[in-house]
């Protein structure tokens, strides 16, 4: 379904680019040549090592600090040297049913069989990342926005500036749909792990994209319906954007009602993308599921899950339970070569949240939550191939 529509209702725009941005930008550490990129002393690149690892003190930033569960507060994350900010809803850690019962309408075979999760507390974005947070990193505008004012850089911004940006995009990708209070969109996972480590630098907390296990759960928000409001999809559309009520396109977040837990767009507007590979076979034991914490580490590149469902799906595919996995196909018509590491050019319902840890791991734990030996790896043959081409 998704290609089909695509298609049908509009073709790429092939506007190839000068890609010149290196992949390892370590401006505040001393830079590296493209030759020595990844090569060696990884432990002082913050682009290829858990935050945990190289974390900040954090930004002075009122009612969000928190020793116990029974602490947390509702936040708003200001990201130093802009007036850009966003909101933190707290999750409480609980247990529940992961998946959809054999007798939900619409249920597919991947949602089940249904376990029994349980996920510590975390604060979750109240809403989906939008450009004007996004484009901080991914277009390099912290930095520009320092040079033309003259702003001093503090020790956030170096080391934030450490963190590898994207190559420049090939083509205006928000696809005529606006980027005001919009969600970001188009990224890779790759794109969206990156960017959470920049914010993890910018802020000095722990961001990181949710599991699997901790999306459902807040989307849920303590209900078993279908959806957090109920079992008619019929109710949809006072929650969330869908094929039926988007008229074709995005829109801002925020809109619509949120969850029982304070969550917006949880259902529908865009997908979203969880850190978990995608296992057709659903919750089988054989797909590595735990019950605490579980998280599926990806062993490629694709398949991996996106939630949440989109303005270009029908409603069903914005249940709790419903998944989807990532394929080659959401950047087929992608004109570089090679092909972007870091857009993609047939999936403009696809973006993602923050969410961040109340207990933050040890940097042994955080490497299942970190950039994957894969995606390591893809970086550095994307830029040594955009080298031999350019």
């Amino acid at each position: 379904m998704f290609c089909v529509r695509f298609v049908l209702r509009r073709q790429f725009a092939v506007i190839l680019v000068a890609v010149g941005a290196t992949l390892w930008i370590a401006e505040g550490l001393g830079g590296r040549d493209r030759a020595q990129a990844g090569e060696g002393s990884q432990a002082t690149n913050p682009s290829v090592v858990p935050p945990v690892s190289w974390l900040l003190k954090p930004v002075e930033t009122p009612d969000a600090e928190a020793a116990t569960e029974a602490e947390m507060k509702p936040y708003t994350q200001k990201i130093i040297g802009t007036d850009v900010t966003f909101d933190l809803v707290p999750i409480r850690g609980g247990k529940f049913l992961m998946g959809s019962p054999e007798d939900e309408a619409d249920r597919k075979e991947d949602e089940g069989p249904q376990f029994e999760a349980e996920v510590e507390p975390f604060w979750m974005g109240k809403c989906e990342v939008t450009w004007e947070e996004y484009e901080l990193w991914g277009m390099g505008l912290d930095k520009q926005f320092r040079k033309v004012t003259g702003a001093k850089t503090t020790e956030w911004d170096t080391l934030a500036d450490a963190i590898t940006m994207p190559t420049k995009p090939y083509a205006d990708m928000s696809f005529g749909m606006g980027k005001e209070k919009t969600p970001a969109i188009s990224m890779t996972q790759l794109a969206a792990k990156m960017y959470c480590k920049w914010l993890s630098a910018k802020t000095g907390y722990y961001y990181r994209l949710p599991t699997e296990a901790e999306w459902e759960y807040a989307c849920r928000a303590g209900t078993k319906t279908a959806f957090s409001f109920g079992d008619d999809p019929e109710d949809l559309d006072d929650y969330g954007w869908h094929y039926g009520n988007s008229d074709d396109k995005y829109h801002k977040v925020g809109q619509k009602k949120p969850n029982p837990w304070g969550l917006h767009d949880m259902h529908g507007n865009v997908a979203e993308w969880v850190l978990d590979e995608y296992t057709q076979d659903g919750y089988k034991p054989a797909g590595g599921r735990a019950a605490k914490n579980p998280v599926v580490v990806p062993n490629k590149i694709d398949p991996r899950v996106v939630r949440g469902g989109s303005w270009f799906e029908d409603a069903d595919r914005a249940r709790s339970a419903a998944r989807a996995g990532s394929t080659r196909e959401w950047k087929a018509q992608d004109p570089q070569i090679p092909q972007s590491v870091w857009y993609l050019t047939d999936a403009e319902w696809v973006g993602f949240r923050v969410v961040r840890p109340l207990r933050k791991p040890t940097p042994a734990e955080a490497e299942k939550y970190d950039i994957d030996p894969l995606q390591k790896q893809d970086m550095l043959d994307y830029q040594e191939m955009r080298g031999a081409v350019e």
